[in-house]
């Protein structure tokens, strides 16, 4: 496996011994299942008498583990015991840092194959998924650490004033907040807490992350990384809770310096405003949602086309916020397209995704399960027509667990749920008289995330020019939309799919974490 270097797009054609070490982890795991968890505050795990049980969607039977629910109280620990460490972790000269962040990808690394297990018994993710999301974040705690040493902390020297008489020296320095507050989605517990984590940590800000309450495991294997590296109590803490209650508190506390969350665009701007009503505005990382679109021309291999768009629209389910959810296909390819489209959602083998069979799992959690019937059956009206799926699977093997079809409808561009995010295995098609009308369809959304086509070499130059999202990719077989990875593909969102304009593991993230002070001696 030396050679082998596992990203979004590699994970296709893993080594054998890659599926041996996972499947040993997974027997492994599953002997821990049950298990009581505490909240780690200063250093502490902590039980709050409160608790979560946590089933896998996979098997609602399967107690993955009983989890502490944080209420008002821990928030406060966990912020107190943030903001007290804070001078300390400021002070600690960066390179330090980095050395601390590099000791928890190498951690993450050795445990990759234990956390995956957790990961997609959790999620309801197929092994590659899970595997490739805990990499993924063994590389932004690296990552982040490769830019504060190429920007050598963020400490640049200007130029002296011309002054006769004085030496003026210059310098511009970028120093940290406080306690920041990382609030991370269910689809991707350990990279979405994980990436934010890492850059707020090795900027020098102390963290309290708060983990999905459908998630809650991965947060807690996370912390245990942070703990087992030798981050200072206090430094790192971690919450599971809910985000009325735990979230919430967490928003409003008066130590909270900074906030990323990822999410929902109505909760993500709703924290955002809350911070800019603060006595003074405090920042707010809000990555949100997406109804990402491809463009299929009449010039497109349609065979590649066909792949990518089955990997984005039904990976991990389609509950990613970057996954595939609008076709646009020029009409003379339309037909061909959707006949491709459904032999391939036809070969998806459904089932347990930790077993090495199955590419496609459960949805995450039972809104979801419920949601996705609803929406089946508003794409059986307004004129639209289901080309594929539509059902939730409950016969044998699907009983006990949250099962959809991956889904394909063809509906007018005048139906509602063009412009909803589902979140769910479903992929909607309109054919179009051209590409700028696609492109037109393509940019009317309220969402910019990310975006895909297929075409050739002119028409590609001209989507890359005109498409309104921050994560664009063409002619792409390993994913239309998705698929992005620290150091190759920043990931960051447009429009009402993000408030900064930066993207994740980009050259301008980490400066989010910091603010500049300009200094200037008088000798």
């Amino acid at each position: 496996m030396s050679d082998f270097k596992l990203t979004y797009s590699t994970m296709f054609a893993p080594p054998e011994a890659l599926h041996v070490r996972f499947e040993q982890a997974l027997v492994d795991l599953r002997e821990e299942l049950g298990r009581d968890h505490g909240l780690f505050i200063a250093g502490q795990d902590v039980l709050t008498g409160q608790t979560l049980e946590k089933r896998s969607p996979i098997d609602r039977g399967w107690l993955l583990g009983r989890f502490q629910a944080a209420g008002e109280h821990e928030v406060d620990a966990a912020m107190n015991a943030a903001h007290e460490a804070f001078p300390a972790w400021r002070a600690m000269p960066w390179q330090r840092r980095v050395e601390l962040m590099r000791r928890v990808a190498r951690l993450i690394e050795e445990r990759v194959y234990r956390i995956a297990a957790a990961v997609s018994l959790e999620t309801g993710k197929n092994r590659m998924e899970a595997l490739g999301e805990v990499q993924e974040t063994a590389v932004f705690f690296d990552h982040y650490s490769d830019l504060m040493e190429q920007n050598q902390g963020y400490d640049h020297v200007l130029p002296n004033d011309p002054l006769e008489d004085f030496t003026s020296r210059n310098r511009s320095v970028l120093k940290p907040y406080g306690a920041w507050v990382v609030i991370a989605p269910y689809n991707f517990p350990f990279a979405l807490a994980g990436g934010p984590v890492s850059a707020a940590l090795v900027t020098g800000n102390t963290v309290v992350l708060k983990g999905a309450s459908e998630t809650p495991w991965a947060g807690r294997l996370l912390a245990e990384c942070l703990r087992d590296a030798g981050i200072p109590d206090g430094v790192f803490n971690y919450l599971s809770g809910s985000g009325r209650g735990a979230g919430q508190a967490l928003v409003d506390h008066p130590h909270t310096a900074g906030i990323t969350f990822t999410g929902s665009y109505d909760v993500g701007m709703a924290i955002a405003r809350a911070q800019l009503a603060r006595p003074y505005p405090r920042p707010c990382i809000a990555e949100m949602g997406g109804k990402n679109a491809v463009l299929v021309s009449r010039h497109a291999d349609l065979d590649r086309a066909a792949l990518g768009i089955v990997r984005s629209a039904f990976g991990m389910q389609g509950q990613k916020c970057s996954a595939l959810s609008r076709i646009y296909v020029e009409a003379p390819v339309a037909d061909a397209l959707i006949e491709r489209l459904k032999a391939q959602i036809a070969a998806i083998r459904i089932g347990d995704p930790a077993a090495r069979e199955h590419w496609m799992g459960p949805v995450s959690t039972r809104a979801a399960y419920d949601d996705y019937a609803a929406y089946s059956a508003r794409l059986q009206q307004h004129g639209a027509r289901l080309l594929a799926g539509g059902e939730q699977l409950k016969g044998a093997g699907y009983a006990d667990g949250l099962y959809c079809a991956p889904t394909l409808a063809e509906a007018p561009l005048d139906h509602p749920l063009w412009t909803e995010e589902m979140f769910l295995p479903i992929v909607m098609l309109a054919r179009v008289d051209s590409l700028e009308q696609a492109m037109r369809e393509a940019n009317a959304s309220a969402y910019g995330l990310t975006a895909g086509f297929y075409g050739d070499a002119a028409e590609t130059d001209w989507f890359f020019a005109h498409i309104e999202a921050g994560v664009t990719y063409a002619n792409r077989p390993q994913g239309a939309t998705t698929g992005a990875w620290p150091g190759y593909q920043p990931f960051g969102g447009w429009k009402g799919s993000g408030n900064t304009g930066k993207a994740i593991a980009s050259f301008y993230y980490l400066p989010q974490y910091l603010r500049e002070q300009s200094q200037t001696r008088v000798d």
